[in-house]
């Protein structure tokens, strides 16, 4: 499943499973990820998964390459049942304030609003990976008639809770950012809660996402 493994400096191990982009590869990823995750090998103190990569980061007075790659290259992924990730519901309000780019993807998709809404809030998303700034979910796919690139000017500052599509993904600002993806709604749900140090993640890879449309009167009535 693991294409090569290789050194990435002297304390990281670089699993490598392709160049695709789909779920199918991603799953791979992930199971990986939870797998090493659930045998708490030692001397593992760190995993950063992507679309198709995984980074394993390690102690050196506790392990070493060589122990390390065996031990993942023997682990049992295709019987795992470690992939079960949790469904979640996030509400979303499109009203103007808060659909930034809404008139922008019109022009680029040839589709009216309401129609990129109903393909949005009808889709179930899959958490590939959580980055760039603390917990941002990175959710596919898009269908093909909703990709778009980014911004060609980025914004200096996103909202926090913005909810942004850009190519076969949506995301979700967990903080006020800089960014260029195509904003269309804001959840007033907290994505990432940095007082939890196990668990802050909302969303994590594996994860199901359905977002629901929401009423400004709902938005600001909000409560967890």
């Amino acid at each position: 499943m693991i294409k090569n493994i290789s050194n990435l400096g002297d304390a990281a191990l670089y699993c490598d499973f392709g160049q695709e982009v789909n779920k199918e590869t991603n799953t791979k990823v992930i199971k990986y990820f939870k797998s090493i995750q659930k045998e708490n090998i030692q001397g593992v103190n760190n995993l950063t998964p992507s679309y198709n990569k995984l980074i394993v980061s390690f102690d050196l007075k506790k392990t070493n390459f060589k122990s390390l790659k065996k031990k993942i290259e023997g682990l049992d992924t295709l019987n795992s049942n470690t992939l079960s990730g949790e469904k979640i519901e996030i509400p979303v309000c499109c009203d103007e304030h808060f659909s930034l780019d809404i008139k922008r993807l019109e022009e680029k998709l040839k589709i009216d609003r309401e129609n990129i809404y109903k393909n949005f809030f009808n889709k179930n998303f899959f958490c590939y990976m959580t980055g760039f700034i603390a917990g941002m979910p990175f959710l596919g796919d898009l269908d093909k008639t909703m990709r778009v690139k980014r911004l060609e000017t980025p914004r200096v500052k996103v909202p926090k809770g913005s909810v942004g599509l850009t190519e076969q993904f949506a995301n979700i600002y967990t903080f006020e950012s800089p960014g260029g993806w195509n904003i269309i709604g804001n959840t007033p749900k907290d994505i990432f809660d940095s007082s939890k140090e196990i668990g802050p993640n909302l969303i994590n890879p594996g994860d199901t996402i359905t977002f629901i449309r929401i009423t400004k009167d709902q938005y600001q009535n909000y409560n967890e």
